[in-house]
């Protein structure tokens, strides 16, 4: 059974955010605070995974983050947060935020960001992987990527990316599939994410790069 920690000061984006969850994991434990104190003294308990939002009363984002790092070190935090500011996301990645998502970002992404994070993997923005793997040619701690992206991946998420890359809609692979068009949606969005790419044409070319597909 997982636990969750959620850390936003809005009641509604908590409630969205709960909900997002329990799509992932029926049965986890969640828990909800609304600032940086509450969120250091749950976060002692040993969640397994974390969500965060930056801008909450009790501390600056650094300190914040820095404190809830510290109070749950084996958490998988993932950042969902409205910055665009790069050199801030870089400065809490070297913390060890397992991720980052945008506010604007739908439940499905959310809840396959949280599978990917809680899995061992990362969740990086396109334009900030591309900044970390920068610094780490320039000799720059580098952005690990604990497990090959087809560790990350179930079968049914490869059968999914394999029509996919035939061509076929969403609607074509949940009927081939005896699933739902919002569960395609789901596991192309994890198959996207694990594979950093922008969308399904550009997941199907990386799948192939990496052999994952035929």
């Amino acid at each position: 059974m997982k636990s969750c920690l959620i850390c936003d000061d809005h009641v509604l984006v908590r409630e969205a955010l709960a909900g997002t969850v329990r799509l992932a994991w029926p049965d986890a434990v969640i828990t909800e605070v609304g600032d940086f104190h509450s969120a250091w003294a749950a976060a002692a308990k040993g969640p397994d995974v974390a969500i965060v939002d930056l801008m909450m009363p009790g501390a600056d984002p650094v300190t914040g983050v820095r404190r809830l790092v510290a109070a749950a070190p084996h958490a998988a935090i993932l950042i969902v947060t409205g910055t665009d500011d790069d050199r801030l996301m870089l400065e809490l990645l070297d913390l060890g935020i397992a991720g980052f998502a945008a506010k604007t970002s739908s439940g499905g992404v959310i809840e396959a960001a949280l599978r990917l994070i809680a899995a061992g993997g990362r969740y990086l923005p396109a334009r900030l992987a591309e900044i970390a793997a920068a610094r780490a040619v320039t000799g720059l701690p580098a952005v690990p990527f604990p497990l090959e992206p087809g560790h990350l991946l179930t079968e049914r998420q490869l059968d999914v990316l394999r029509l996919v890359a035939r061509g076929l809609s969403n609607k074509e692979v949940a009927q081939l599939l005896d699933l739902s068009p919002a569960t395609v949606k789901t596991h192309l969005a994890h198959v996207q994410i694990v594979l950093g790419a922008k969308n399904r044409t550009d997941a199907a070319i990386r799948a192939r790069e990496r052999n994952l597909l035929p």
